[in-house]
């Protein structure tokens, strides 16, 4: 009999060690759109994008954008500029309407609004916050760029403010997405 209770023994042993051993690795493991975003930072200053367009307040409409999606997102808090982990911040670069249809009377029937918007997200030492989605192909570039377009169909009554916002509405998604950490 005592050969059996040392069986005994050395089994439940190993199986302890299997159970520490496989919940060590899991450690850092996180549940929920948590896991998406890197833990250290909590906090990030969107200040009013600038813009190069002659459209007003393009820039503070994008800004508003970027800040509801980041909130209603990402695990980040938007705060002051003092209290931030980080600052993400970006200019409106070409803001331009291209015809993409005409009918026969050579009148645009659908329009293309097109917005070029570079931004960058740096912590406060003024470093960047590496993007998941880029490569270092060109490390002088340290901003990154994204084009970002609406639809317009004047004939059932759509406007230019209709197809501006849904090409910010892009941008600002395509944004938040960039702020997911690498896997």
């Amino acid at each position: 009999m005592p050969n059996l209770n040392a069986h005994y023994r050395r089994i439940l042993t190993a199986l302890l060690l299997v159970v520490a051993g496989s919940t060590v690795g899991c450690v850092h493991y996180q549940f929920g759109n948590r896991s998406l975003y890197r833990p250290d930072i909590r906090t990030v200053y969107v200040p009013v994008f600038k813009s190069n367009s002659f459209r007003t307040e393009l820039g503070e409409k994008i800004t508003e954008a970027v800040i509801k999606e980041i909130e209603a997102v990402t695990i980040y808090k938007v705060t002051d500029e003092a209290s931030a982990d980080t600052v993400l911040r970006g200019t409106l670069v070409v803001d331009e309407k291209i015809v993409q249809g005409l009918n026969t009377l050579d009148e645009p029937r659908i329009l293309q609004e097109s917005f070029q918007i570079r931004y960058e997200w740096l912590d406060q030492r003024g470093q960047l916050i590496r993007q998941p989605a880029t490569l270092d192909l060109a490390p002088v570039l340290r901003s990154q760029t994204i084009t970002a377009n609406g639809l317009l169909y004047p004939e059932p009554g759509q406007s230019m403010v209709t197809a501006q916002q849904d090409a910010i509405e892009q941008f600002a998604q395509e944004v938040v997405r960039s702020m997911e950490a690498p896997w």
